[in-house]
């Protein structure tokens, strides 16, 4: 990891420079498909789509989980919320994912294990399920009853690739959910599409559904 990332960064700045000097390029992404901070805010828009208009929303930031308050990091943000804005907030993202990256392996062990060590819910080394018959047995009654939680619900969220990535949960206190309901980012960015292409050319289309980076996976409800 420590060898890739700096062939990364320099990949980026390769693009980077290549592209933001052709004029063409610039011409063909600037005040493109442009949102206004309150559409998209009142769209349900998170992530980089987001921060493009101007708004600095970053879970990371806001509610910090894990190790997010233990890190630096920047978060870039737009001013026009055009097709340009959200091409720069994804291309300067890479490089803090970098930054977070780097101060991550400063902290990390340079060997041993980084899973959480509860067999309640991790599944045991594969190594372990086929030489033992604790650690057999242990996989076996994860997989085929689930991990036990106690009743209630729970949302819980990250900040993905492309924003709030939410995950509602209701236990019944049996191993397996009693309802699951996901919040993907692009369900509701590639909902603002015919916002931000309504009177453009058709040519428009292209790069403006391209900077949504929409996942079809998350947009099937």
């Amino acid at each position: 990891v420590r060898g890739t990332l700096p062939k990364i960064i320099a990949l980026v700045e390769e693009g980077e420079k290549l592209l933001l000097k052709n004029r063409i390029f610039i011409d063909r992404l600037e005040n493109v498909g442009v949102i206004s901070a309150a559409d998209a805010i009142s769209l349900g828009w998170t992530g980089p789509c987001l921060r493009a208009s101007g708004v600095p929303y970053d879970i990371r930031k806001v509610h910090p989980y894990m190790f997010y308050d233990q890190v630096d990091f920047d978060v870039p943000v737009g001013t026009k919320g055009d097709t340009l804005d959200r091409f720069l907030v994804r291309l300067d993202e890479i490089r803090q994912s970098a930054r977070i990256i780097e101060q991550c392996l400063t902290r990390m062990a340079d060997d041993g294990p980084v899973n959480v060590d509860d067999p309640r819910f991790v599944l045991p080394d594969k190594h372990d399920v086929y030489t033992t018959i604790e650690a057999t047995i242990q996989h076996f009654k994860l997989v085929m009853e689930g991990a036990k939680v106690p009743k209630g619900e729970v949302y819980s969220y990250t900040e993905g690739g492309n924003g709030e990535f939410g995950f509602y949960l209701v236990s019944d206190g049996t191993g397996t959910p009693y309802r699951v309901r996901i919040r993907p980012p692009s369900f509701f960015t590639t909902a603002g599409l015919g916002k931000l292409i309504t009177g453009r050319m058709i040519s428009d289309v292209v790069p403006t559904f391209g900077s949504l980076n929409m996942i079809g996976g998350e947009c099937d409800h």
